[in-house]
């Protein structure tokens, strides 16, 4: 069942098992006041239980363009499809971890389009072994809903 996030009144509905349930729900909050501003649309989370194909995507491009698979369960995620007036279409899904581990896809749906994999690290929790062991350096931006979130990508090269 989707619920949608309101960026006003945060709520760590659907977090609770996270050790960093009040930062992820700030970052949650965070992502759906970006693309209620910047698109103007509702944006929803869903138990991850409900996107098992979604789930099973991400979980592909990680391995095969990374070698990635993360311990931490995935709690929710928001299936987010946008329309940009530049690149067009974007798939955009964002998959919210146990940890506190925030990843979103980026994949502009035109041909030789923007295809990438962000992620974010919410305030508190420790950069995952997985990250860590794969040399990824991270950004740091201030939020006043998430406090500091730690940043950083890779660009997809295949096509999934």
């Amino acid at each position: 069942m989707s619920h949608v996030i309101d960026f006003v009144n945060v709520s760590t509905a659907g977090l609770e098992s996270s050790p960093v349930a009040e930062a992820l729900a700030g970052l949650r909050a965070n992502e759906a006041r970006y693309f209620t501003n910047k698109y103007k649309i509702e944006y929803a989370t869903v138990p991850a239980s409900e996107k098992p194909d979604l789930v099973a995507w991400l979980e592909r491009i990680l391995k095969e363009e990374r070698g990635l698979e993360f311990a931490s369960p995935i709690l929710e995620v928001a299936d987010v499809v946008v329309e940009d007036e530049k690149a067009g279409t974007i798939t955009w899904p964002e998959f919210y971890f146990e940890s506190g581990l925030v990843i979103n896809v980026l994949w502009t749906q035109a041909e030789g389009g923007k295809r990438a994999v962000g992620f974010k690290l919410s305030q508190g929790m420790d950069v995952p072994a997985e990250l860590e062991a794969a040399g990824f350096k991270f950004a740091r931006q201030k939020s006043k809903l998430a406090g500091e979130i730690r940043g950083s990508f890779f660009v997809i090269k295949g096509d999934y």
